[in-house]
């Protein structure tokens, strides 16, 4: 890097728009999507998919719900040209969806893109050049007429071979690959001599995608760029302005929106935003970003994780654990401070109706996992940073055990400490297995061996008699009391082993049917002040509170 004044590098500049109008509109109408994850994406795989890969995906995309799908540059390579036929003779394109294929305006490869095409039912025609100044110095080392020439002569080859496709529908889209770095006006001019030459009409339009080809810029400037070009060009009304955003400074997903609001009717982009160099727009995430604003897409993304799956095994690539709705943590909280606030608005959904008709509204999470096919189970994950309300949550959510607010605080240390000490995450079993081990396990100084209790005709009190077994030494102990608990107090203080004031004492049920366990949880305050809950878990209602007491008592100790 330059250490001084840095000349390598210039600013893009701006757009002279001072009337812009985006800034004040929001996406209101959802756009055409077309998938380029067969084109685009497969191209910009270390090993390229065949056929078999390819076919996979594209049954994976009709399946979502795209009507518009690149599926190659059947001129560039016999597996390509290859899989378009497949789909083709062998019927297995959908109605209504639209194949895509992508041709340089040379005439053999027009004619071939052709050939790729006959008998399908829609068709689209995707024509490009570049036409950046960079890219006519450098690449082409040719004028800027003589760069429209080759759009237009492109498209009357295109009209030509139409003829070879009597009955598919065809529709044409041009791209003047490198829009981003191409003067505005004349990336308007070479587009206007192209619809000229395609002459569209209302009933057909032309797709005159605009491609940010490299990312160069802030959105911003990509929006007037848009704003700008949709405003000065003529027969608007028979034109669908499309947008192919690449990632190259990582605000692709912003770009594309700004360019919806711009006027941009259409978007390219792939799943998971696959792609050259940085990436393609991620499809994925600006659909469920509308979705999360009240706007349907009108894609379906309710099984994500099954999408995901079968976009990574067929493409080889990864989902980012942080990626955008898709990844396996976007809906996880580790910092104790979340945990408490998704736990809390959790329960209060619960509480107040969780519907369809009530407003999501909880901290953190933008939209419902359920809605993409994720759990609440995946929310809350443990580790050294995380706080009580998390722990409880998973207890609760996983296990049924609705811990005693007061509780949570000495469950989360005691978690937290393992999730420390051992410097990883935790399972939701071992959250278990760590409160199972403290509170329902520890059978000394105190272990209840056995008790029966009994009421006799006429008497208020319950009599309780026990086995314990306090410091190795078996022993039996009697008591009486309004109930089972404050029997077995009782019992203990008549061998002066009541060195402690029960404070809370609480019950809730696990389960349903014959499967119902009882929870209960006892505090304690010794008599050197340490206060603890204890917890009993049991079929029996009654023994579940004597085991929480017993657990009370030895965590007190």
């Amino acid at each position: 890097m330059q250490k001084s004044k840095i000349t390598k590098y210039k600013p893009w500049g701006t757009i002279d728009l001072p009337d812009r109008e985006w800034p004040n509109k929001t996406i209101d109408r959802v756009p055409y999507w077309c998938s380029v994850d067969l084109r685009d994406g497969n191209q910009s795989l270390p090993i390229p998919m065949g056929v078999k890969g390819k076919l996979e995906l594209f049954t994976l995309l009709c399946s979502i719900g795209f009507r518009q799908i690149e599926i190659g540059f059947p001129s560039a390579a016999q597996t390509e040209f290859d899989f378009a036929r497949k789909l083709i003779e062998e019927k297995l394109v959908p109605d209504g969806v639209a194949l895509q294929v992508l041709t340089q305006a040379r005439e053999h490869l027009i004619q071939r893109s052709f050939e790729s095409l006959k008998g399908a039912q829609k068709a689209i025609l995707h024509l490009y050049n570049s036409t950046s100044p960079l890219q006519r110095r450098v690449t082409f080392g040719k004028s800027k007429e003589e760069i429209k020439n080759i759009a237009v002569d492109g498209v009357k080859l295109v009209k030509k071979f139409l003829t070879e496709l009597p009955d598919t529908e065809v529709q044409l889209e041009y791209s003047p690959e490198s829009f981003s770095d191409t003067e505005v006006e004349y990336s308007l001019e070479v587009c206007e001599a192209v619809m000229d030459a395609w002459e569209p009409s209302e009933q057909n339009p032309i797709i005159l995608n605009l491609p940010a080809t490299v990312e160069l810029f802030t959105p911003n400037v990509h929006a007037d760029q848009i704003e700008w070009f949709c405003r000065n060009m003529k027969e608007r009304n028979k034109a669908i302005i499309s947008l192919h955003t690449h990632n190259d400074r990582g605000t692709g997903t912003a770009a594309t929106e700004l360019g919806l609001l711009a006027g941009a009717d259409r978007v390219e982009g792939t799943l998971f935003g696959n792609g050259e160099r940085t990436g393609n727009l991620d499809l994925v995430t600006v659909a469920l970003n509308m979705y999360a604003q009240g706007l349907h897409p009108n894609l379906n993304f309710e099984n994500l994780d099954e999408i995901r799956e079968v976009y990574e095994r067929t493409t080889g690539m990864t989902v980012h654990d942080r990626h955008p709705y898709g990844g396996d943590l976007v809906f996880t909280a580790f910092s104790g401070s979340h945990q408490d606030a998704i736990k809390k608005g959790m329960d209060l959904r619960e509480k107040e109706g969780d519907s369809d008709d009530t407003t999501w509204q909880v901290p953190y999470l933008s939209i419902d996992p359920r809605d993409i096919g994720r759990t609440y189970e995946e929310i809350i994950r443990i580790n050294s940073q995380s706080g009580k309300g998390g722990v409880a949550y998973v207890l609760s959510r996983e296990f049924g055990l609705d811990l005693p607010k007061a509780m949570h605080p000495e469950v989360g240390i005691l978690v937290n400490h393992k999730a420390d000490s051992e410097s990883r995450e935790l399972a939701a079993d071992e959250i278990y297995a760590t409160f199972k081990e403290e509170y329902l396990e520890k059978k000394s100084p105190l272990e209840l061996l056995s008790y029966d209790t009994s009421k006799d005709p006429g008497q208020d009190e319950i009599s309780c008699t026990a086995c314990i077994r306090l410091n190795g030494e078996e022993k039996k102990v009697k008591g009486a009391g309004n109930g089972p608990i404050n029997a077995f107090v009782n019992a203990l203080e008549q061998e002066d082993l009541k060195d402690f004031k029960l404070i809370d004492y609480r019950q809730h049920s696990i389960g349903g049917g014959s499967a119902t366990e009882s929870a209960a949880f006892v505090q304690l305050q010794s008599k050197v002040g340490r206060v603890a809950y204890g917890c009993g878990i049991d079929s029996s209602i009654e023994k579940s509170g004597l085991l929480a007491l017993v657990s009370a008592y030895n965590r007190t100790r």
